[in-house]
């Protein structure tokens, strides 16, 4: 293996372990015992779920080879899971609403396993079966785990910011450390001990079994919207209204289709792109080097999520840009720089930038993953999240489905061109999502601001300043109120004079006072109490006001 591999992933995990290693208590949230029980729970689940899930990965298209099937049936089956995921990956999520998250993360355990049995059998139709499985698992994947997450965390009433510590910390394992290790451990089962392509399946089968029975033993349950009177498509009118009524949610989702789009599209294209004349690049090793870069994204996060400034509207803009700028380093490199004509041998230079594009478009995606579960666990309505997370997923799985199928009628420099479009346009969308957010925190601030009656100036003279000046003060407001009810209050000399509520306002001035109502005859007026001591009030001054205090 040339030193250029060894030299990038080790200057990876050098950065990695130093951002980890270097935080201070400004990057860490003090926090409380029972959360981090809880965090450290649902992380052992959380890991152990992505496990299952990165164990096939590897071995999928290979073990489609082994069993003799080309390469448009195996991207019928890819396309298969996919489109299961579209169809039926929004009822799961709004069972998931209804029936309980809990349950829903069984249930993906559940479908995963049954997909991973069926790998053992070399029909096709059992394999599509398999496929059809897994898109419904995916589905529940992204959807059920965060969702029950985010109810149970609230529920306890742990703090909200807490939130961003626990998404941080499940990217930075799950998508990094424990896929790097899945990929390792798929590769040992494999290849070193023999086992054959289906042994990572049986593999991820125990994985996931052993996080049902965690899930089973300590989660707690909770729901959407379980009330009995709202059927499937009640909860599909409600997803549906929440997104169009809601222009924040309606950018989140758009947001969240457009790079979950490219970046699955560079799954497909990275390998292509690399190798475009079948050099030998170690594939594993790559595949490692970017879940580090994943790795040191999360890390990244994890620093800016627990700062107040920047918000995470605001550098998510920039991730989006970084991210457009490293897809489009294959269209660059291949008009600047003249591709081989040499089949084999080793990785060009051009491979060698666009490689270390591509790491960096991979820590951007791990920045993505856990600011957008924030911007979702705030933008997103409780009693319909599962619902409205599997619609993001529609136009997402539709676009992937157009691009396996049309995967050989393009260019590979028209695919990153479109990625790169795609990825510009989420930063404009983002741009926007932070105007529209930063509007509705600005107008719920004002209708929480208490209106008053008396709008209070005092004018301290000689500079009289203490609490014993300001009780007196307010003594002598208090005094002129009850004791002297039927003067006016009169504005300052400094203020205009405050206008009624009608059509044509006019002054109120002292000269026309409101008559008090008189008191019957029969009801004998108490006599007025001796007055107390007058407190001077030249020193202060009041106004009727409509304003605030």
């Amino acid at each position: 293996m040339e030193v250029f591999y060894w030299l990038l992933f080790g200057g990876l995990a050098a950065v990695v372990a130093s951002l980890e290693l270097s935080k201070t208590t400004r990057d860490r949230a003090a926090t409380s015992s029972a959360f981090n029980s809880f965090k450290n729970n649902y992380l052992l689940v959380y890991s152990l779920m992505m496990a299952g899930d990165w164990l096939q990965g590897p071995y999928v298209y290979y073990l489609y080879t082994t069993y003799g099937y080309g390469k448009g049936d195996i991207g019928r089956l890819f396309i298969a899971g996919f489109g299961s995921s579209m169809l039926f990956g929004t009822i799961v999520g709004s069972l998931a609403d209804k029936q309980g998250r809990k349950r829903a993360s069984v249930t993906y355990c559940i479908t995963y396993i049954l997909s991973c049995i069926t790998k053992h059998s070399p029909q096709y139709k059992v394999l599509m079966l398999g496929r059809v499985l897994g898109g419904i698992a995916t589905s529940l994947l992204f959807s059920a785990f965060e969702s029950w997450l985010v109810a149970e965390h609230n529920k306890r009433g742990f703090e909200p910011q807490w939130l961003s510590i626990t998404f941080s910390k499940a990217i930075f394992l799950g998508n990094g450390l424990v896929a790097i290790i899945s990929g390792l451990f798929a590769n040992l089962l494999t290849d070193n001990l023999g086992l054959g392509p289906v042994a990572p399946f049986d593999a991820a089968a125990c994985f996931l079994a052993m996080g049902m029975a965690i899930i089973l033993s300590t989660w707690t349950e909770n729901y959407g919207d379980a009330s009995e009177s709202k059927d499937l498509l009640t909860q599909f009118k409600v997803a549906a209204s929440a997104i169009s009524s809601d222009e924040k949610i309606a950018l989140l989702g758009a947001i969240q289709s457009l790079f979950e789009g490219s970046m699955y599209t560079f799954v497909f294209l990275w390998t292509p792109a690399l190798s475009p004349n079948d050099e030998d690049i170690p594939h594993g090793f790559i595949f490692a080097t970017f879940m580090l870069s994943s790795m040191l994204g999360s890390s990244i996060a994890s620093r800016l999520l627990a700062r107040a400034v920047p918000k995470v509207e605001s550098y998510m803009q920039l991730v989006f840009a970084i991210s457009a700028v490293t897809l489009l380093l294959p269209v660059i490199t291949n008009s600047l720089i003249t591709p081989s004509t040499v089949k084999g041998g080793s990785i060009s230079l051009g491979g060698c930038i666009q490689l270390f594009g591509f790491c960096t478009f991979e820590a951007c995606v791990g920045i993505f993953w856990p600011s957008i579960m924030k911007m979702r666990s705030q933008y997103i309505p409780e009693e319909a999240r599962s619902t409205i997370m599997n619609f993001f997923r529609i136009p997402l799985n539709i676009f992937v489905c157009i691009i396996l199928y049309n995967v050989s009628a393009f260019p590979m420099t028209v695919m990153f061109g479109m990625c790169t479009a795609f990825l510009f346009l989420a930063a404009i969308l983002q741009r926007r999502l932070m105007k529209v957010a930063e509007a509705h925190r600005s107008s719920k601030m004002k209708h929480l601001q208490v209106p008053s009656l008396l709008h209070l100036r005092f004018r301290p003279h000689h500079h009289r300043v203490g609490a014993p000046h300001l009780v007196a003060d307010s003594l002598n407001l208090l005094h002129h109120l009850f004791h002297q009810p039927s003067l006016p209050l009169l504005p300052p000399a400094s203020s205009p004079a405050p206008l009624d509520s009608g059509r044509n306002p006019r002054p109120l001035t002292p000269s026309s006072p409101p008559s008090p109502s008189p008191l019957p005859q029969s009801l004998d007026r108490p006599e007025a109490p001796e007055e107390p001591p007058r407190i001077p009030l030249d020193e202060v001054e009041y106004s009727v006001a409509a304003g605030n205090v």
